[in-house]
């Protein structure tokens, strides 16, 4: 009876936490549509603290903090809503819009094609996504299979024998890709500069020698921590300590 009691309780706080966040973004939406980009802001702000994480929900927060000129949150909800969402054109294009208005520019490192294409390639859908594209074709590798079995025809047996091949190849296929995106996900800190202006330094240390100077919107890589300190890396190579005060991490979720 008890355990019947608490799954009602659960279940209850669910859909109202649920039916709370829906009435949340759409009074951001009209807030956002009417021009009050600070009430859509608090309102996908009570979302995302609610413990909702969705690119839709960055992407508009990243909007909206742009409409309000303030380009560091913006780049920084886009960002997130990238991690989500990779490779999604309308968060990109926005980001790009964004990214202009900073004033630190850097040249990447130059890279191979094969490195070009390995990246766009897997980077077509986050990790999580590639293993939900795996559980779909396992399922309709052994109901291809299971048909073959049954069928009597053998042009049907044929047809179902090559699709369930193709399925559990694709299945291999998207298993890797979702491993090499885990993989390479985790092998990344980022984060955005917050502080309208920052002295990188040579060490963890106030008095170590400056480096060079960021601005806010621009993106690092943490490789290191040090108490209040963190090691940073620009996409040029460059590396210096900066205190963490001064940067968000993006994968905050």
């Amino acid at each position: 009876m008890l355990k019947k009691i608490i799954f009602l309780f659960i279940l209850c706080a669910n859909t109202f936490g649920y039916a709370q966040n829906i009435s949340l973004f759409d009074n951001a939406t009209t807030a956002y549509n009417d021009g009050d980009y600070n009430t859509a802001i608090e309102n996908y702000l009570k979302i995302v603290e609610n413990g909702e994480h969705s690119a839709a929900l960055y992407y508009n927060l990243g909007n909206a903090y742009y409409k309000l000129n303030q380009i560091a949150p913006s780049i920084y909800y886009y960002e997130k809503a990238l991690l989500l969402k990779p490779n999604d054109r309308e968060i990109l294009n926005n980001l790009s819009y964004a990214q202009n208005m900073t004033l630190d520019a850097f040249e990447t490192l130059p890279e191979t094609e094969f490195s070009k294409f390995y990246k766009s390639l897997i980077g077509l859908f986050s990790f999580d996504q590639w293993s939900y594209i795996a559980i779909v074709f396992i399922f309709l590798f052994v109901l291809l299979y299971i048909a073959f079995k049954y069928f009597n025809y053998s042009t049907k047996k044929r047809i179902a024998f090559i699709g369930s091949f193709v399925s559990l190849f694709i299945t291999a296929l998207s298993i890797l890709f979702a491993f090499l995106q885990y993989k390479d996900y985790n092998a990344k800190q980022p984060a955005i500069v917050f502080t309208e202006e920052i002295a990188i330094k040579s060490d963890p240390n106030i008095n170590s020698q400056e480096v060079f100077r960021l601005h806010s919107g621009t993106k690092v890589n943490v490789l290191e921590e040090l108490k209040d300190w963190r090691k940073i890396s620009l996409v040029d190579g460059q590396t210096g300590w900066v205190l963490i005060e001064n940067i968000k991490l993006l994968k905050d979720f």
